[in-house]
Formats: C-alpha cells, structure tokens, sequence
C-alpha cells in the first residue's frame, strides 16, 4: 500500500478570536483575545473595564463607614472579608482596641465565608469542564451558610456586617447552634466532593499536567492565595499576619508543589477542611461582651499612611489609605488578588488548547468585578 503523500508546503495559519465579554467561563465581564493557530493558544489578552466603577475615586468621596459598603461589590464572593479589611485598617489607624468577642466572631463569619466561595467555586469548576452534577451539590451546601449570614445580618451575599468598631449586629441566638450543625454536615460532603470530581479520571487528565504555573512565575507575577500555593509558594496573610482571632487557632496552610490546574484544585479542597477546623476551634469558645465599641460619628484618621492586608478566599486583598486627617481618604488603593493573578494567565495558557484554558482559568477563580475596581 502506497504511503500518502505529505505536502512540504503546507502552512498553518493563526488567527484571532474573542473569548468573551460574556463568555460562560469568564464568570463575569471579561474579554480575552486569544491568538490561536488552529486550537493551540499563542497569545491571551485580557481585555478590562466592561465593569469598572471607579471605585477607588469613590472612596475619596465617602466616609470610612461608607467605604466597607463599597469594598463587598468588588470580590462579592469574599464580602465580609472584605468588609474586615476596611474595619481593620480603620481601626488600627485609630489605634481602637476591639473586643474579642468581635475578633472571634470576625475570624467564624470569615472562614464561613472562604467555605461558601469555594462551594460555589468548586461547583462552577466542574460545570466548566462538563460536570454539570457538581453546580447542584456545591450550591446545596453554600444556601446552608447563606441561610447563616441572612438570620445574621439580613443579606446573603453583599454583607456590610462588619463596621469601623465592630459588628452592625450581635450574633442571632441560634447562630452557635446552626453552624455546628452545618459543620457536622459538611464533614461530610467534602468526601462526597472528592468522589465526583477529585478522583473522577476524565477531570484528572483535563488537569492534570495543563497551565502549569512555576513557584518562581506564582512570586514574579505577584501572585496570592491559592494559586499561588498550588505551586509550593507560602504566602497565607493568616499564617504570616494574623489579625482578627487567627492568632488564637492552629491549622496547616495548603501547599501543593506540582502548579498545575489540579494542584490548584486541590489546595481549595483542602483549605476546606482547614478552615472548618477553625471554625471548630472558636465555635464554642466566643467571649461574653459587647460586639462593637463607641466611635466618632464622623470618623478621621491621623495624617498618615496605613496598610492592612486580609486573605479572601482568592489571595491576598490589601488596602492602603493616605490620610490629610480629614473624613474621607485622600487616596485609598486596593491591591485585589484577582488583578494579579490574571496578569499570570497568558504566561500558563500559551502552547495548551482552548478546552485547558477553559480549565486553567476555573483555577483561577475570577471575580471580575474585583479586578475592574
């Protein structure tokens, strides 16, 4: 049998193609220009702003009260760790001493709010990759903790529960008993997580090996959380800069060495057994007094320079206020965690397929809004 003929002068060509503005797998407003030759990716442009509100420039506008409310519309996945950051950097610029009723309650609420992101995350995650099942289990087990911070604060997503001082509220009478409830449940869900989509096969060769991130790239592009711990870079403000009652409790932080799609899959998965055991920990030990102390109704700074840094459930969210000593900042700038970890997007994509960007980016866990600041 005659061998076919192969044409020497075959030539492909590359082109262009728009992933988004409203894409599925954007998860938001996002535009990528991808340069691909037939499906391999040579180039990703991460084209920003389809949603900026010019929230930085608002801060200047409005009160330090005012600002918590601003900051839970940026990563609104992580709002009352966002919402902390504020209080806190407020707090220590006036040096204001807190209870520790409210430090405890910050950390549970906090950590509550890392499980309901990486529910919703781990959900999305696998419908990205064709396992529709997991959008239904992870969302069953987030209304739980919804249904939480509602009977607490009257919201389920943009939360505002925390304030210069404190907390807007004490906690709801069956608050204690709720959480542990939801903390005996989702022991175990977390198992039942892993033998959907963990250890399903097909999803491990769509990750495994695919938008491999190095430790040196994670630290260069200024990367955080846990993708920046998929590739063996310890980075966890809760380890290194404790705040609220973190110094109070002990657990491992999350590192995988491999920086791939599924190293980073899997340092989520772990982090949410890390922090149900902090929650655990503080659960039954919340301090008796007050959950918030007395401040200035209108609330001013010192004259100076101040930054606080918190970890969301994307990486490290840091905030940083030059005060002239008057009600509103005279420029406060967010270092948000998804910015820098969409820089890195093109350094991993390139030389794999549409399908492994697809992948990649759900590692990523973009909430556009938090980069379109």
């Amino acid at each position: 049998m005659e061998a076919p003929t192969v044409h020497s002068n075959f030539k492909s060509e590359e082109y262009f193609i728009n992933m988004g503005p409203q894409h599925p797998a954007t998860h938001g407003v996002l535009r990528l220009v991808l340069t691909i030759d037939g499906e391999i990716i040579k180039k990703v442009e991460p084209d920003l702003g389809y949603i900026h509100r010019s929230i930085e420039k608002m801060c200047e506008r409005d009160s330090y009260q005012q600002i918590v409310h601003l900051t839970d519309r940026m990563d609104y996945l992580s709002a009352n760790i966002n919402n902390e950051a504020v209080c806190l950097g407020v707090e220590n610029g006036l040096q204001l001493e807190i209870p520790e009723r409210v430090k405890v309650i910050r950390t549970i609420i906090g950590e509550l709010t890392r499980i309901s992101s990486h529910c919703l995350w781990w959900g999305v995650m696998g419908m990205d990759v064709g396992a529709i099942t997991t959008y239904f289990y992870g969302f069953r087990d987030r209304e739980m903790l919804n249904d939480i911070f509602e009977e607490t604060c009257g919201a389920r997503l943009t939360m505002n529960y925390n304030v210069p001082g404190g907390l807007m509220f004490d906690i709801h009478p069956n608050f204690v008993n709720r959480v542990k409830k939801f903390v005996a449940h989702f022991k175990t869900k977390i198992p039942e997580y892993d033998r959907l989509l963990t250890g399903n096969v097909i999803f491990q060769k769509r990750t495994k090996g695919v938008g491999v991130l190095s430790k040196e790239d994670a630290i260069s592009f200024g990367a955080s959380g846990p993708v920046a711990r998929g590739s063996g870079y310890s980075c966890d403000v809760r380890k290194y800069h404790p705040y609220s009652a973190l110094d109070k409790v002990t657990f491992n932080e999350c590192l995988e060495t491999e920086g791939d799609t599924f190293a980073r899959y899997r340092v989520r998965i772990r982090e949410l057994w890390e922090s149900l055991s902090i929650v655990e920990q503080l659960i039954d030990n919340i301090p008796e007094g007050e959950h918030r102390v007395k401040t200035n109704a209108v609330i001013k700074l010192p004259k100076g320079e101040f930054y606080q840094k918190v970890e969301t459930a994307r990486g490290e969210l840091g905030m940083y206020i030059i005060s002239t000593g008057a009600k509103s900042p005279y420029r406060l700038k967010f270092r948000s965690p998804g910015f820098s970890n969409l820089s890195l997007l093109n350094r991993i994509a390139v030389g794999g397929k549409i399908g492994d960007l697809v992948a990649t980016m759900a590692t990523l866990d973009l909430v556009i809004p938090d980069i379109d600041r």
